[in-house]
């Protein structure tokens, strides 16, 4: 007995919906409870200063903790800063820095990589 095509198409339409339903809820979801999703602008602001002070004044490999203390905030954040992989080019200084956040059990890290700036700041770079 063969199947109706109309009966098959549909089959997968259904599968298909069913599928990016799922998938569309679990993109939506991706960052719930993780340290960044309880990050207020005076957190974020904490860990840019302690990152601009470890890639000013800190070796490759040498990390330094970072927290969220005396921003308001009633999650307590805190984690690392560590630069490596410096990198002189045509003048240029760029380093990697891994970020450190730790919050509620949960832990994220990033690795960008940050450049050096006229101005003396460090600027994440666009991957």
């Amino acid at each position: 007995m063969r199947a109706h095509p109309n009966r098959i198409a549909c089959g997968l339409l259904a599968a298909l919906m069913l599928a990016c339903t799922f998938a569309h809820a679990t993109n939506l979801n991706f960052l719930k409870d993780t340290p960044i999703s309880y990050m207020k602008p005076a957190d974020r602001k904490a860990l840019n200063r302690a990152a601009q002070d470890v890639l000013d004044t800190k070796k490759d490999g040498e990390s330094v903790r970072w927290s969220n203390e005396g921003t308001g905030n009633s999650v307590r954040i805190a984690g690392t800063v560590t630069p490596r992989d410096t990198v002189k080019h045509a003048g240029r200084t760029c380093r990697k820095v891994t970020l450190t956040a730790v919050a509620k059990g949960q832990t994220q890290s990033w690795t960008p990589t940050a450049c050096k700036q006229d101005g003396g700041d460090w600027k994440i770079e666009k991957q």
